[in-house]
């Protein structure tokens, strides 16, 4: 079975930007905002990068929030 594919759906009125939605391992989804600019001609505004998942990775996990940091499943302490 195909794993289905979800968009986060962006709209000022005028323009209306579709962006994919990747699931994460573990923790919450991400919208794909790659294109955003180059595409849409938009910027995402968001301080202290709060809500910014900075890259993908199939062998670490980390929420700063909770103070988890995982390399395989397994914590780093």
């Amino acid at each position: 079975m195909a794993k289905r594919q979800y968009t986060a759906v962006i709209s000022d009125g005028k323009l209306e930007a579709n962006l994919p939605i990747l699931d994460g391992t573990m923790g919450p989804s991400a919208i794909d905002i790659q294109e955003l600019h180059s595409r849409y001609g938009l910027l995402a505004f968001d301080p202290g990068f709060h809500s910014t998942a900075p890259c993908r990775s199939a062998i670490t996990f980390i929420d700063g929030d909770q103070g988890v940091l995982l390399y395989r499943g397994y914590p780093i302490e």
